[in-house]
């Protein structure tokens, strides 16, 4: 059997960092799971190269707060040039988890399954008069 997938999370501010520390403390996962990179300080070039040291040698599934902007684009360019790595856009924590309970799956079913269970997880509900 291959080694899990590993999960980087891109986003602004602390971002990142609040959602890792949520998923480790539900799910009981260890810092080899999932790890956060935050965009501040960083421009475009700065959050590709610190994605390409995180994800490192190994296939892994990178995750950003938003579709656009300079951490999704950093993802896109990553996994454009570095084949075997997946992207999921607009995270939520229902996604997270579902990948760290999931992370030994296939990428491209693990990826599917993961954008069909982020986006059940957004409900809106009327408002009541």
């Amino acid at each position: 059997m291959s080694e899990p997938l590993r999960g980087v999370i891109v986003a602004h501010s602390d971002l990142a960092a609040a959602l890792v520390a949520a998923v480790q403390r539900i799910s009981g996962v260890g810092p080899e799971a999932l790890v956060a990179l935050s965009n501040e300080g960083l421009g475009p070039g700065g959050i590709r190269d610190r994605l390409d040291e995180l994800v490192g040698d190994h296939p892994a599934v990178i995750f950003s707060d938003l579709k656009g902007g300079s951490c999704g684009m950093a993802a896109r360019q990553l996994c454009g040039s570095r084949p075997g790595n997946g992207l999921v856009t607009g995270v939520n924590l229902a996604v997270l988890l579902d990948f760290v309970m999931n992370r030994e799956m296939p990428m491209a079913e693990l990826l599917e399954r993961l954008q069909e269970r982020g986006r059940a997880a957004i409900e809106a509900l009327p408002a009541r008069d």
